[in-house]
């Protein structure tokens, strides 16, 4: 889930550290891991007890919550409440509604060869866990990978982004007010913080950010053999078709593009469609931008803003070469950090919005002959997070299933598919390693260990003993074959 293009925001690859961060962020590692040596976090009544305090912290800060990011991003309250405050909410309320079932060990077959015997899967902690956020849905992706650590058992460190400030503090109050701080503990800072966090050893890190720190944190987690689950992100494309209508199309893409002012990991990235229907479907993009944000969106109060100065820079470098049919470099504002829905034509595949993903409000469209083509784009390139395909041609839609490779495929919709906590969230290759969302955030911040019980009489092994002759090689290849 690529959040910033750079590695400054998350990480340094500088192997000085401050000792003064060190003597600051030991002591909280050394105190978290005595907690759950001592078993405060297994208990299942005091897991589902510090979701609901969690669950009551974000009720009652909701008004914090929502003032920051509006601070940091330009979110409405409207778009806090549906990307960050409720589905946090819902995610806790799947979870602790199904946690007792999903801890249950689970009996499994052992074949003949080990008749009498039973085994059963258990879930057990992994220990102290590290979770690095990004700034782009800084509660959201804050808080849904904590809920999974809770309720794996785990001790935890959060670790927000620096570049969403107000949104950190917030979290860092949220934490400290309402959750056992023998259990979970926010570290609030910069690339420092984060550099001196890496050099400890955990028992899983759990990073959302862009690739190129995400290779930094990788090779952090080497040094111990840590495990790591690396959300990262990847150019989402669009595939749409002449079979579909391009008014509900339209509606379903600027959506998805232009939430957040496009600052989402699975943000459509750019748009491919046979040229005639590229013709065909912008005056209905026009139309939905204007029908979500005004004549005027610099004017909206549903419309966001870039992050930062920085990134601002960063996208206004990548009209460079197109030609805006809505929006555009002249209808920006620096001091503001705006930046409007924009849709680029005259794009090509070398153009620079095309050598990294945007993170913003800029939308390319690209002709292409066909799906075959779109296809072969994608394949082309890295595996990316998330894909879309509008068309109602089923033998399209099994083309992009069979023959493309993404976190996840979404057909006839964007971005919407994130609020399922039945699914699974990730990605693959560059796009991302480990998934996470209701059980499945279970299975990563725990480990399924198998539990094997064998009554030693009858003796049944004694066939594998030695000496091996001929009849018991018989009778083995029987059983085992």
């Amino acid at each position: 889930m690529n959040t910033s293009g750079t590695p400054a925001d998350a990480a340094s690859t500088d192997p000085g550290i401050d000792p003064a961060l060190t003597a600051r962020i030991r002591p909280v590692v050394e105190q978290l891991r005595t907690s759950f040596d001592q078993g405060l976090t297994r208990p299942l009544e005091a897991r589902l007890d510090q979701l609901a305090a969690l669950r009551r912290g974000v009720e009652r800060m909701r008004p914090e919550i929502t003032a920051a990011l509006a601070e940091d991003l330009g979110k409405s309250a409207a778009e806090a409440e549906t990307t960050e405050i409720g589905p946090v909410l819902h995610e806790i309320d799947h979870v602790r509604r199904n946690l007792a079932t999903w801890l249950r060990p689970r009996r499994v077959g052992l074949g003949l060869a080990l008749t009498p015997g039973t085994a059963q899967l258990h879930r057990e902690p992994l220990g102290l866990v590290l979770v690095i956020a990004p700034w782009n849905y800084p509660v959201n992706l804050s808080l849904s990978p904590l809920i999974g650590a809770i309720a794996g058992g785990n001790t935890a460190i959060l670790k927000p982004s620096e570049v969403a400030p107000a949104t950190s503090a917030v979290l860092e109050g949220l934490v400290a007010e309402h959750l056992d701080p023998a259990w979970v503990q926010v570290i609030e800072g910069a690339v420092p913080e984060t550099t001196a966090l890496l050099a400890e050893r955990f028992d899983l890190i759990f990073y959302t950010g862009n690739g190129t720190v995400g290779r930094i944190v990788a090779r952090a987690a080497a040094e111990h053999l840590t495990p790591t689950v690396l959300e990262l992100g990847g150019k989402s494309p669009v595939y749409i078709d002449e079979t579909v209508d391009p008014a509900t199309a339209a509606r379903r893409i600027v959506w998805g593009k232009f939430t957040n002012a496009g600052q989402t990991c699975v943000a459509p990235d750019y748009l491919m469609a046979p040229a005639e229907v590229i013709e065909d479907l912008v005056p209905h993009l026009r139309r939905a931008v204007h029908e979500m944000y005004g004549a005027d969106p610099h004017r909206s109060r549903d419309y966001g803003r870039i992050v930062n100065a920085r990134h601002h820079e960063r996208l206004m470098g990548l009209f460079e070469g197109t030609t805006a049919v809505l929006g555009g470099p002249d209808s920006a504002d620096a001091d503001d950090l705006y930046i409007p829905p924009s849709l680029l034509q005259d794009v090509d595949w070398d153009s620079p919005v095309m050598q990294e993903e945007i993170f913003g409000p800029l939308l390319p469209l690209l002709p292409v002959r066909d799906s075959a083509e779109a296809v072969a784009r994608i394949r082309a390139g890295e595996k990316p997070l998330t894909a879309y395909v509008f068309s109602e041609d089923e033998n399209v839609q099994r083309q992009f299933v069979e023959e493309t490779s993404s976190g996840s495929l979404a057909i006839g919709l964007t971005v919407a598919h994130l609020g399922a906590v039945t699914m699974p969230f990730g990605g693959v290759g560059e796009s991302g390693h480990g998934a996470y969302h209701g059980e499945h955030s279970l299975r990563v911040f725990t480990h399924e260990k198998p539990v094997v019980r064998k009554p030693l009489r009858p003796d049944t092994l004694r066939m594998v003993y030695p000496p091996v002759g001929a009849l018991k090689r018989t009778l083995l290849r029987r059983l085992l074959g």
